[in-house]
């Protein structure tokens, strides 16, 4: 399988299964000297972890499934500064309960990647999902937080913050970041976080699931950051969000709404306050030509209903043996129906806010230090 590594200067490279001994990630990459704290690597693995609510309220939206999500550094961290050689972490799994995936070993689910997986590789680990679950993203968190660490070393003051702008059909009416970690939707307006929370407990209680939109901000990155040709900084964005399983679709600024728009109001006009350069609006959402303008970078990302849901579905039934790899062209299928059995998430807003926040750091140190 290719694809497991992101970035050209610093790189990233994830391994392991939802239902395996453990998951873990590479980086290389990372510039010897710079300081790196397990604990706070800890800290953002806490807040992606399954079974985490942020105010100790019932969260109807967060699967069951407890995992402690403990980070081991194996290699390239020596007294606590990076050595210049390849970071390891590993994440072990604990709570695994294989025997609820049985039945998916040879039945598709709808809206997952089990379909394509068989078509593509004749075999697969159909626990929870196996490479293509959710629960690989623990990895890209720690080696978003090593990446922040990174950055924040050599731009002081950069700050990238992500939150539920909509979930379960209900928009948030204001922004007030400093609430985010106060409600259990992770949404910067406590009071609409609550209605949130309901309408997801209503999906819940339906054996259903629904999705939202997810808005991140970039504040203090200089201008120049980025390439103007094919690895211009939003369309490495874009990779890096649209590598996020549940991610559908993605917009910076003004985004679709720029349609309607004149160039008179799509441009943001510029002029010099006190020997800087400052844009009077943000339509372009802090990205210029494929490169940063020194604006707040401002993205919003539509994230797409949990695909395993608890009413009965129809799909197909692979004529197969699930334990010895198979020839794809001579796979057969039948019609079946299947209830999907095990512990899942009914919305996952709250849990892609810390992913969302690793892969922009991870990016952006890509960019950054290719840049120097």
């Amino acid at each position: 399988m290719a694809g497991n590594t992101f970035g050209s200067k610093f790189t990233v490279t994830t391994f392991g299964e939802s239902h395996g001994t453990a998951l873990g990630v590479v980086i290389d990459g990372v510039p010897a000297g710079i300081k790196i704290d397990a604990d706070q690597i800890q800290s953002a693995l806490d807040r992606r972890r399954p079974g985490v609510t942020t105010d100790g309220k019932v969260n109807s939206a967060v699967t069951a499934r407890k995992e402690s999500d403990k980070a081991e550094i194996l290699s390239g961290v020596f007294n606590g500064y990076s050595t210049g050689t390849p970071i390891s972490i590993i994440i072990r799994n604990e709570n695994q309960h294989s025997s609820d995936y049985n039945e998916l070993a040879v039945k598709m689910r709808p809206g997952h990647a089990d379909y394509t997986y068989l078509e593509k590789y004749g075999y697969r680990d159909y626990r929870g999902g196996g490479r293509s679950s959710g629960r690989e993203t623990c990895a890209r968190v720690a080696a978003g937080d090593v990446a922040r660490q990174v950055l924040q070393s050599l731009i002081p003051g950069l700050k990238i913050t992500a939150y539920t702008l909509r979930a379960a059909g209900v928009q948030c009416q204001s922004i007030d970041l400093s609430q985010i970690e106060q409600n259990s939707m992770r949404a910067p307006d406590n009071k609409t976080a609550e209605l949130m929370n309901q309408r997801v407990q209503e999906y819940r209680e339906s054996g259903n699931s629904i999705g939202g939109i997810i808005e991140c901000q970039v504040e203090n990155l200089p201008a120049g950051i980025g390439e103007p040709v094919f690895d211009k900084l939003d369309a490495v964005l874009a990779h890096a969000m649209l590598s996020i399983g549940a991610i559908k679709g993605i917009e910076f600024g003004k985004g679709f709404d720029v349609v309607d728009m004149t160039g008179a109001e799509n441009n943001d006009d510029m002029r010099i306050e006190n020997g800087k350069v400052v844009f009077d609006t943000n339509n372009a959402g802090g990205i210029l030509g494929g490169m940063s303008n020194g604006n707040t970078i401002v993205f919003r990302l539509a994230v797409k209903a949990v695909p395993s849901i608890y009413t009965e579905q129809r799909t197909i039934e692979a004529k197969i043996n699930p334990d010895i790899p198979n020839n794809p062209a001579e796979i057969t299928f039948e019609n079946t129906t299947l209830k999907i059995k095990g512990r899942h998430d009914i919305c996952l807003c709250p849990r892609i806010v810390p992913v969302v926040e690793a892969m922009s750091y991870i990016s952006l140190c890509d960019l950054f230090l290719t840049n120097r």
